[in-house]
């Protein structure tokens, strides 16, 4: 699937986000929002929550079918889609067990990146303002 370099960096800072939800207890607990906590965050920080998920969801993004994506729509895969095309990206140097729980984790990152994928833009309809 070809995503713009737009899509991508949403649908990681999506992902990034559900997993700062999930670490930072203030989040938790509801004594802050996602955003709070993401704004409270250093930029080396946010790098580094970027760059681990980006080793993991940014391979699964790319080698996904290619589809067509009407403007004003998102993307849509099937769950067996996404399943097939995290295994093809998961090594064989790791073992039964460890293979399942990557897969399990991996599949529900790119779930969770698809659905922060912004509305896709009609090209075409690109207005360029009188005074440029």
């Amino acid at each position: 699937m070809r995503f713009t370099e737009r899509e991508l960096t949403a649908a990681l800072t999506g992902a990034a986000k559900s997993v700062l939800a999930a670490q930072d207890k203030s989040v938790r607990k509801g004594r802050r929002s996602v955003d709070e906590a993401w704004q409270s965050l250093t930029q080396f920080g946010r790098f580094q929550l970027l760059d681990g998920l980006g080793d993991q969801v940014l391979p699964v993004l790319v080698a996904l079918p290619d589809i067509e994506v009407e403007a004003g729509t998102r993307p849509t895969f099937t769950a067996a889609q996404v399943a097939s095309t995290v295994e093809a990206t998961i090594g064989d140097d790791v073992g039964r067990v460890r293979r399942a729980v990557l897969v399990k984790a991996r599949v529900a990152m790119v779930t969770i990146a698809l659905s922060h994928l912004p509305v896709r833009q009609d090209p075409d309809a690109l207005i360029v303002p009188d005074h440029l």
